[in-house]
């Protein structure tokens, strides 16, 4: 089967390695966005799927905008591929390019569709406190993710699994369940099934106000958002913005799905129950595993934060460091 492969950032690599490494596919070319300037020199970048393209020797194109980009247009016409397969390329296709391939166009998409359709699937699906997630593939049509299912792959998550770590796990079964689909597509053994619109929800672009906690929400609440929008959640300290990159909600319906390292806390919580009204306050900083937080509903434990200009930190670090007092308050995060 011949393919041109659609991807940019690191979720996108497994699908394009697997379909390089596996004889029954032929990888014409890689079209991924352009370089971009990054890191504290400034240079020019390329993405993580273009890398993977050069060491395979593959033909890269980057255009600005693909669908007005005579060029490419040109030469993905001139590929005569069986299938274009995108994975996180992050352009939108036009109706051009998804009717060359013969097959059509396939995404591999970072939820169970037609739940969280758009940009941040992973991100949202956490921040909503889902417990189940997965990939599905699909037949693409002009829609934002609104294409016709082919196949799906269920992932559970855990309380303490955040953005990162699930992206990683969702890229690897993504790429099992691309090669699947492909292959059953080619022997016409698989069923497109049209989206239920009606069950519909969007994953937008996370916008910086995303990132600012409220200490007023509930501890599980905010906990959801850490993991989900890892690392750039932000509360303020002393006039200064904190990030906080790991939390733990501690109440006794979570305790069983806590590490061991944190059983410890159980006998903080009756204790430290109804102590306080004020959000944000630091109700206790237990040794070696850092302050814990009141919430509008619950306690919230700081496991690593990061200071303005400061490398992460554990909790318990950054509490010793700064001298941190219980009763202090914890400010709401701003943009």
């Amino acid at each position: 089967m011949r393919v041109v492969f659609f991807g940019t950032p690191q979720f996108a690599v497994p699908s394009l390695e697997r379909l390089v490494n596996h004889s029954e596919f032929e990888v014409l070319g890689v079209v991924t966005q352009p370089d971009k300037r990054r890191g504290r020199g400034n240079q020019l970048t390329p993405s993580p799927v273009k890398a993977v393209a050069l060491t395979h020797q593959l033909p890269v194109w980057q255009p600005k905008r693909v669908k007005k980009d005579a060029d490419t247009l040109t030469q993905l016409r001139q590929t005569e591929a069986d299938v274009f397969v995108v994975v996180a390329y992050g352009q939108i296709l036009s109706q051009e390019i998804l009717d060359m391939p013969k097959l059509g166009c396939i995404n591999v998409h970072g939820s169970i569709l037609p739940k969280y359709r758009g940009a941040a699937p992973i991100q949202w699906g956490l921040y909503h406190g889902e417990t189940e997630t997965g990939i599905t593939t699909m037949l693409m049509d002009a829609g934002m993710d609104t294409g016709a299912m082919l196949l799906k792959a269920y992932t559970p998550i855990q309380l303490l699994d955040n953005a990162h770590q699930l992206a990683q796990t969702l890229a690897s079964s993504g790429a099992d369940l691309l090669v699947e689909t492909l292959l059953k597509l080619g022997k016409q053994e698989i069923q497109a099934i049209a989206q239920d619109e009606s069950q519909a929800t969007y994953a937008p672009l996370i916008q910086k106000s995303d990132y600012c906690l409220d200490w007023s929400r509930p501890a599980i609440d905010l906990h959801n958002q850490v993991r989900g929008f890892i690392p750039n959640c932000v509360a303020s300290f002393r006039d200064k913005a904190l990030k906080i990159i790991t939390t733990a909600p501690l109440d006794s319906a979570y305790l069983s799905q806590l590490p061991p390292e944190l059983t410890v806390l159980e006998q903080e919580l009756s204790s430290l129950a109804g102590k306080s009204e004020r959000t944000g306050e630091v109700m206790k900083i237990v040794k070696g595993i850092g302050p814990i937080i009141q919430t509008g509903e619950g306690l919230l434990l700081l496991w690593e934060v990061q200071l303005a200009g400061k490398r992460p930190q554990s909790g318990w670090d950054f509490a010793n460091g700064m001298r941190l007092m219980v009763g202090e308050v914890l400010g709401n995060g701003y943009v």
